[in-house]
C-alpha cells in the first residue's frame, strides 16, 4: 500500500524538480478548471501555466478543463475561442474585440461568433512539448499527443495517439 503518496495541493510536489508544478494550485481564472495531480513541467516557470492559454477573453467566457493525472510538457499552447474571426461579414477584422467606438457599433452579439465552446482534455492525457490544442477540442481520457503535433483541431478519441500529423490519430 502506498503510504506517501504526494500531495495533489502542493504547487511544487518534488523539490528536486523545480520544473514541476501541479497547476491546479497555481492557476487563478476561474475558468480555468484543472484535475488533481495534473502537472506543467517548464523549466522556464511551470508556475506559468496560464500565459499558454491564449485569447481566452471574459466576455466569450468559454472555459478550458483538463482531467486528473495529466501531463503537459513546456511549450504546450491552448488557443481559445477568442481567436476565431467572424467570416460572414465585409471583413475578418475583428472590430469588436478591438473596441472603442468600432467596438460598439458593429459588435455582434455572442450567438454570432464562431465559437467552439470549452476546450477539455479528459484524465490521464500525456501532451507533447510544442503541441497546439485549437479551440473547442474534446480530447478522451489515455491519449497521447506527440511532440511537435502542428496542432490539434479535431476531437481525439480515448485511448489514442496524435503523431506530427494532426491529421493522423492512431487508437487502440
Amino acid at each position: 500500500m502506498i503510504t506517501n503518496r504526494p500531495n495533489p495541493n502542493e504547487a511544487f510536489p518534488n523539490p528536486n524538480i523545480p520544473s514541476l508544478c501541479f497547476i491546479k494550485n497555481v492557476v487563478k481564472n476561474p475558468r480555468i478548471i484543472i484535475g488533481d495531480y495534473t502537472y506543467y513541467d517548464d523549466v522556464d516557470g511551470a508556475d506559468q501555466f496560464e500565459k499558454h492559454v491564449t485569447h481566452f477573453y471574459d466576455f466569450i467566457g468559454d472555459r478550458l478543463i483538463i482531467g486528473k493525472f495529466c501531463a503537459i510538457a513546456k511549450g504546450v499552447e491552448f488557443v481559445m475561442n477568442g481567436a476565431n474571426h467572424r467570416m460572414d461579414g465585409v471583413t475578418t477584422y475583428p472590430f469588436y474585440v478591438i473596441g472603442g467606438d468600432w467596438g460598439s457599433a458593429i459588435a455582434p452579439v455572442k450567438d454570432e461568433l464562431p465559437l467552439k465552446g470549452d476546450t477539455i482534455v479528459g484524465n490521464d492525457v500525456w501532451i507533447g512539448q510544442h503541441v497546439t490544442i485549437m479551440p473547442g477540442v474534446h480530447i478522451g481520457d489515455r491519449t497521447f499527443l506527440h511532440t511537435l503535433s502542428p496542432w490539434v483541431t479535431l476531437a481525439v478519441w480515448s485511448e489514442s495517439a496524435s503523431t506530427t500529423n494532426s491529421s493522423l490519430i492512431c487508437w487502440n
